[in-house]
């Protein structure tokens, strides 16, 4: 259930998605009162939330939630919840509703559970979720061979959130605790979008398709999948 659009340039690709977003947003409010809207962080999408934060859109009915967080506190330079704030809680979108993953438990194990009640108060299925991929074909925070990733890519799993200690890389960086939605969380998406730039990550992504083993690269997982499907939005 994957459909690629390929674009000739980064600009136009964000126009083009910014157009989905918008449509899926509104769209959801009109049915049925409010929208949810699963974001990622990190630099591909980032002009992708500065357009959507002065759309003309009924922001107060829409609730944002992010895929994954780094287990660090908001005043964090690399927390996720921060960024989001920062590059599409601005502007008209200041009236959003943002629900982070980061809570007062000192580690991501302890925190589970209250990031998971919080997450299963938001309207499902969520209607649209923008993912990212790693040169080490993770998304999310479903890093390759990480502890607690087993548990985390169960489709038939109950829990949205998930808690997962990633092996430590250059991809990772130094924060490896991490929450983040699980495969099963992620298959609660009407649509999940993959948003990436240049031609080594189109590499890894054939090489992802080119595979089975979802523990090697857990973007297998969802590329995978039949339940949801998945749109590739690409550009140099």
């Amino acid at each position: 259930m994957v459909s690629e659009r390929l674009f000739e340039s980064r600009a136009e690709m964000i126009s083009a998605l910014q157009a989905e977003c918008e449509t899926a947003l509104r769209d959801a409010v009109e049915d049925r009162g409010e929208a949810t809207f699963m974001v990622s962080g990190g630099s591909t999408p980032e002009p992708l939330y500065k357009a959507l934060s002065d759309a003309d859109l009924p922001w107060e009915s829409i609730y944002v939630a992010l895929v994954d967080e780094r287990w660090v506190d908001f005043d964090h330079d690399k927390s996720n919840e921060a960024f989001t704030v920062k590059h599409l809680i601005q502007n008209k979108a200041a009236a959003a509703n943002l629900v982070g993953m980061k809570n007062s438990a000192e580690t991501a194990a302890e925190g589970v559970d209250d990031c998971e009640n919080a997450y299963q108060q938001l309207a499902q299925p969520f209607d649209i979720t923008i993912l990212g991929m790693g040169s080490d074909g993770h998304t999310a925070s479903l890093f390759p061979h990480a502890q607690g990733l087993d548990e985390a890519l169960n489709p038939e799993s109950e829990q949205l959130c998930a808690a997962i200690i990633a092996k430590q890389s250059e991809v990772t960086g130094a924060i490896t605790e991490r929450m983040t939605l699980t495969l099963a969380g992620l298959l609660r998406s009407k649509s999940l979008i993959l948003l990436i730039t240049g031609d080594e990550k189109l590499a890894v992504l054939r090489a992802a398709q080119a595979g089975t083993d979802i523990k090697e690269m857990p973007i297998r997982a969802v590329l995978q999948q039949q339940t949801v499907p998945v749109v590739v939005y690409w550009a140099p």
